[in-house]
């Protein structure tokens, strides 16, 4: 168990103090290569959408401490695992997307890491891998021979991404099937090329890593480590990462600074200490200072949360905007024209827009149904008034007072609507 064991190196001794570590396949072993110094480690990165989302930060967070340890970061794109898609807690395949897509989305997803790392060609530089380098070009028969010999199919019968979906009977197909051999052979070659003797990732790819571990032994490979997180929910059990109106992404131009300083402002009490240490590099006596206020007082520490984390994607200057814009919104009920804007073209305003279909263009809501369900219970406002006519249309009248339209739903999500 982590609690039992007592990391010597800063590495581990940060990981286990703020909450990173869930299962480790030799403590000692790894703990005895940080302290040596040059410990190169890596996390792979699947490329199905144009941005990482909240459930990849923590990883992207133990890859920056690594460097800030003395240790040298990996960050791996699956350009070429992408293609085959992750079984991983899905019920069905995943979508397979064109080379041209996976091109593009691993471009988008590159720009996150340089807020977090230092990229060169130094001792504890990072370096960004792309396992199609070495995937791509492989010749299948020579992969079976080569490699294939080396996995049971028994033991691939027992992994998690393959039982579940087994016995809830949905199909898995023979190229989903084919994934963890993929990975595992993803960490020899890193190895071999990078000299990478740790994979860290979150705890459901415990049994794809330890494969890994296991294929390095049988071809020869030096000792190799695996390093888990645990999968975070929030206090409530709610999967992180996720909210009514959807993802919430990393990249600025699918989720803007102030609705990502939102997502954390909007912490559970419960979760305000244990965000702080997983996704801030705040130092523990600061936490710990934040995590004892109580009652109303929780709130500051809320937005240091928010704010702190806002500047490691966005910049000290966008955090601060945006904390800023939620002041003034909430605290003096100023209409901030700093909140995100939705712009309409002249012919929607003219013709009149509906206003349930304007708050699901303004994505507060996913759907007139739900904007209908919210209309009943009075959590929508137009230039905060209640909207209680689900007919309403919204027109030239409605850009009177600021050439905006103010759409908020309950009392800390808003949009305003601008002519394009």
């Amino acid at each position: 168990m982590t609690q039992d064991y007592a990391p010597k190196s800063e590495f581990l001794n940060v990981l286990m103090a703020r909450g990173f570590v869930h299962q480790c396949s030799d403590f000692a072993g790894l703990d005895e290569k940080a302290l040596a110094g040059s410990l190169a480690a890596y996390i792979g990165f699947d490329c199905t959408a144009a941005s990482l989302h909240v459930g990849s930060l923590l990883p992207i967070m133990m890859l920056a401490w690594l460097q800030r340890c003395g240790g040298r970061p990996l960050p791996l794109m699956g350009g070429g695992t992408t293609r085959v898609g992750d079984p991983s807690g899905k019920d069905e395949s995943r979508k397979l997307l064109t080379i041209e897509q996976i091109d593009a989305n691993k471009a988008s997803i590159r720009r996150v890491f340089e807020r977090f790392l230092t990229f060169g060609d130094g001792a504890t530089d990072a370096r960004m891998l792309d396992n199609a380098d070495w995937l791509a070009g492989l010749n299948y028969i020579e992969f079976l021979r080569d490699v294939g010999r080396h996995f049971s199919v028994n033991r691939m019968l027992t992994m998690d991404s393959v039982k579940l979906r087994l016995e809830r009977e949905h199909e898995l197909s023979f190229i989903e099937f084919n994934y963890m051999c993929l990975q595992a052979y993803d960490f020899v070659e890193i190895n071999r090329r990078y000299g990478a003797q740790l994979q860290m990732g979150g705890s459901d790819q415990w049994g794809n890593i330890v494969t890994g571990l296991d294929l390095g032994r049988r071809m020869g490979t030096p000792q190799l480590y695996a390093l888990t997180s645990p999968l975070l929910t929030t206090a409530s059990g709610a999967k992180m990462g996720k909210t009514a109106a959807g993802a919430v992404w990393l990249n600025a131009d699918m989720l803007t600074p102030y609705d990502y300083w939102q997502y954390w402002r909007n912490s559970e009490d419960a979760d305000v200490a244990r965000f702080l240490r997983l996704f801030t590099f705040l130092p523990l006596e600061e936490i710990a200072r934040l995590a004892a206020l109580q009652g109303a007082e929780i709130n500051e520490a809320k937005k240091t949360l928010a704010t702190e984390a806002t500047a490691l994607i966005h910049g000290r200057e966008a955090a601060e905007q945006a904390a800023e814009t939620a002041r003034a919104t909430f605290e003096e009920g100023a209409l901030a024209l700093s909140l995100p804007k939705i712009a309409l073209e002249a012919e929607e305003i003219v013709a009149g827009l509906g206003v349930l279909s304007a708050f699901v263009k303004a994505g507060l809501v996913a759907s007139t149904g739900e904007a209908r369900r919210q209309v009943k219970g009075g959590g929508l406002r137009v230039n905060d008034l209640v909207v209680t006519d689900e007919r309403a249309l919204l027109g030239e009248k409605d850009f009177e007072a600021d050439g905006v339209v103010k759409l908020s739903l309950g009392k800390k999500k808003h949009v305003l609507l601008t002519r394009a």
